[in-house]
């Protein structure tokens, strides 16, 4: 039986490649050979960009959003509303927000929501921190901006029973997100109005 490539290095590319989300054989081989045709400066540029995001980009150590630096640039921005902080699942939800151009607070991601039935409790996510933030007095309100899900809904009632004795506003996007959307898959107009139009979490 013959090898499907006449270069074992190509065949490690494409194995490789094949390690992407939704990438198959195929796809991988297109992308290889693409590469094979650029110059040696470009693959260089492409490979160190690679390289760099996984050695160097890190968790902001204030809200856990990744940043190229301890403190991300939206933290660090001295415009950002101090009291208002919005919490998302994860960084994708934070672009998506972002985009909208409705929130000019802070945000807090953490890192995955509540599922039992996935083996996810209270301690793997970043609501110690989230606490901590909310103790120093400075935030007036956060908004649990989660996926309208079973698990969303759950973290949701966690954060709220554990903040059940605090001053600080408690609100939720209106249901303009419908129940069992993803953040990811929401136009930005909806999501936008579902953020202006949040509700108080009851």
């Amino acid at each position: 039986m013959n090898e499907p490539y006449a270069s074992k290095l190509l065949e490690r590319a494409v194995q490789e490649l094949c390690r992407l989300p939704g990438v198959g054989r195929k796809t991988a081989l297109r992308f290889a050979l693409y590469l094979l045709k650029q110059s040696t400066d470009t693959v260089a540029g492409f490979t160190e960009s690679l390289s760099d995001l996984r050695t160097k980009v890190k968790h902001c150590r204030v809200c856990h959003n990744l940043s190229d630096t301890d403190v991300c640039h939206l933290c660090a921005d001295p415009r950002r509303d101090r009291s208002v902080i919005c919490v998302v699942e994860n960084v994708h939800s934070v672009m998506c927000i972002e985009q909208t151009g409705q929130f000019h607070g802070l945000y807090h991601v953490l890192g995955g929501v509540i599922s039992p039935m996935d083996g996810v409790g209270p301690a793997d996510l970043t609501l110690d921190s989230l606490f901590a933030r909310v103790e120093t007095g400075e935030v007036k309100e956060l908004i649990l901006a989660l996926n309208p899900t079973i698990e969303g809904d759950t973290t949701n009632f966690f954060i709220s029973r554990r903040l059940a004795h605090s001053p600080v506003k408690l609100s939720v996007l209106a249901r303009g997100v419908s129940v069992g959307d993803d953040l990811e898959y929401t136009d930005e107009v909806t999501l936008g109005r579902s953020l202006v139009a949040r509700t108080p979490l009851k």
